[in-house]
């Protein structure tokens, strides 16, 4: 079973410790032994489901999107990068340079391309901008990769 993942970033505390809660009990439903996760280990929920992909035992695939994009992620970030991309059995490119919102979205589109199941961390919201949540989750059902919303009750971005 390959998954996805996609979702908010810059959650607060509160609602992190609930999304992590939400991402470790999904990864557990599936199989370890034939678990692949595809993650574009982003900070936030994309690096945490990669991470507890690989812990769980599943393997993980990275997708970048752009040449440019590690060096757009928060700088604190970039060891938890570093690592789960040593960590990757396989590294997907988009062949984009810049990381925009354009490389972004052509990034999440692989993604769900190589994935059976999209889990979204997803507020049930438009996007803030291009290539945001709700845009890779519209995509994934318009390609027919079922998506499936992880969200805390109550919890707002």
């Amino acid at each position: 079973m390959r998954v996805g993942i996609t979702g908010h970033r810059g959650l607060s505390t509160e609602v992190e410790q609930q999304v992590r809660a939400l991402l470790e009990e999904a990864v557990r439903q599936y199989n370890a032994a034939e678990l692949v996760g595809v993650s574009c280990i982003a900070d936030g929920p994309d690096a945490w489901f990669a991470e507890y992909v690989l812990a769980y035992g599943g393997r993980l695939e990275v997708v970048i999107p752009a040449d440019e994009y590690r060096e757009g992620l928060p700088e604190e970030h970039w060891p938890v990068y570093d690592r789960l991309l040593t960590r990757a059995a396989e590294v997907h490119h988009t062949g984009m340079a810049a990381s925009d919102s354009a490389a972004h979205m052509a990034g999440s589109e692989v993604l769900v391309g190589l994935s059976d199941e999209l889990l979204a961390v997803w507020d049930g919201k438009p996007a803030w901008g291009y290539g945001g949540t709700a845009d890779v989750v519209a995509y994934a059902e318009r390609t027919g990769v079922p998506a499936r919303v992880l969200w805390p009750e109550g919890a707002s971005r």
